[in-house]
């Protein structure tokens, strides 16, 4: 992913070592109060609740984009799931959750922002044409 011009200020985050680059995924600051809206126009292939780092209720959505078909695009970090499997998205309209999750644990983008720290959300790309790498931590 490239950050847009216009961006305030994209950071390259240090390594969490987990064999992705740099630049397949984002971590975005957002305003506790904001609604989630989708990144992208598209359709949502799956949506629901699992278990963060083998102990937190966390809220997801992937979407297959338009412009992209076949391609994924997740969202973790937020609570008030509002849409599920099949259901139509439009980029910067249509409502994916209540709000950004709080977490209760401190997360390397808080290092970089103001005190106290705003919440964000996670998203990634996928592209299918690159094998999936399993993690190295292995499962709860």
């Amino acid at each position: 992913m490239e950050p847009l011009t216009d961006a305030a200020r994209p950071i390259v985050l240090e390594t969490r070592e987990r064999g992705t680059g740099s630049r397949t995924a984002a971590d975005i600051v957002i305003d506790p109060a904001s609604e989630l809206r989708s990144p992208v126009t598209g359709t949502v292939i799956r949506a629901g609740t699992y278990v963060l780092y083998c102990e937190y209720a966390d809220d997801f959505v992937v979407i297959d984009p338009d412009g992209h078909p076949g391609w994924e695009v997740k969202m973790f970090h937020f609570e008030g799931l509002a849409v599920g499997p099949g259901d139509r998205v439009e980029a910067g309209v249509t409502i994916l959750g209540t709000n950004p999750a709080v977490l209760p644990f401190d997360s390397q983008v808080d290092d970089l922002t103001a005190s106290p720290s705003w919440p964000h959300v996670h998203i990634e790309v996928i592209d299918p044409s690159i094998p999936n790498r399993p993690s190295a931590g292995g499962g709860c």
